[in-house]
């Protein structure tokens, strides 16, 4: 599965963010990624029905299939993993495929192109249709939301969103019809700074964070690959323990 190795580094000195370039892993349409420390590897949609669990090495170690007609976007939630098919239905399922329960709707939009899990049960939303970051209490209640129009340049695209534990920023990437950009946002949506992608790849989908290794992993749908990056969260916030970890990779 890994088809290139390289290094590079690109930052913006504002933020003081920093990305250099790990790893190429061959995937095709990587649409959505999450970092699971139980199994030190990633879960992985990728529009189909079927959700696939991996190494870090992209060794597979489960697949399996939701009652979703298709994943756009998954989180993990303690020991279950949410999916959802972009169409405004989600469901709940455990680590092995069980559901939870039945799909549900939680009184958003149609659009839900990432999602990522909070502290205490919420989650964020990332939408392209209108571009907008949500969040959802564990209730399944909109809390609040931000327009992606209102950063300067807009978020036009945001297709996917991770949680660095450590700072509390949100990682969002924007694909090709915007910025094709990671950007890096505060907790409640405030702007730390941004990241081109272009240097790695076209139209990011996906993104996850392994904080204990600083390790980041952003999906490009062109060219059907995930890149595995070094990342340096910048020095705004407070750095925190970032959990439990693997110590492969």
């Amino acid at each position: 599965m890994r088809i290139f190795a390289a290094l590079a580094a690109l930052s913006l000195p504002a933020a003081a963010q920093e990305l250099e370039l790990r790893d190429f892993y061959a995937l095709n349409q990587p649409a959505s990624l999450e970092y699971d420390p139980t199994f030190c590897g990633l879960w992985i949609a990728n529009e189909g029905r079927e959700v696939v669990l991996v190494t870090l090495a992209g060794e597979e170690l489960r697949r399996w299939s939701s009652d979703l007609y298709r994943v756009k976007a998954l989180t993990v939630m303690g020991e279950d993993v949410i999916v959802a098919d972009g169409l405004g239905r989600y469901q709940r399922l455990s680590k092995s495929g069980e559901p939870r329960g039945a799909p549900y709707r939680i009184g958003v939009g149609m659009d839900t192109e990432g999602m990522v899990g909070l502290p205490g049960g919420g989650m964020v939303l990332v939408e392209d249709d209108p571009a907008r970051l949500v969040w959802i209490d564990p209730a399944g209640e909109v809390v609040s939301q931000i327009a992606g129009e209102s950063f300067d340049p807009p978020l036009v695209e945001p297709q996917g969103i991770a949680r660095d534990p450590r700072t509390g920023h949100l990682l969002v990437v924007d694909d090709w019809e915007g910025t094709n950009a990671l950007w890096v946002l505060e907790a409640d949506g405030g702007l730390v700074g941004r990241v081109p992608l272009i240097a790695y790849g076209r139209d990011p989908e996906g993104v996850a964070l392994r904080p204990g290794d600083d390790a980041l992993f952003v999906g490009f749908d062109q060219g059907a690959r995930i890149a595995a990056f070094t990342y340096t969260p910048p020095t705004t916030g407070t750095l925190d323990d970032p959990g439990a970890d693997c110590m492969m990779f």
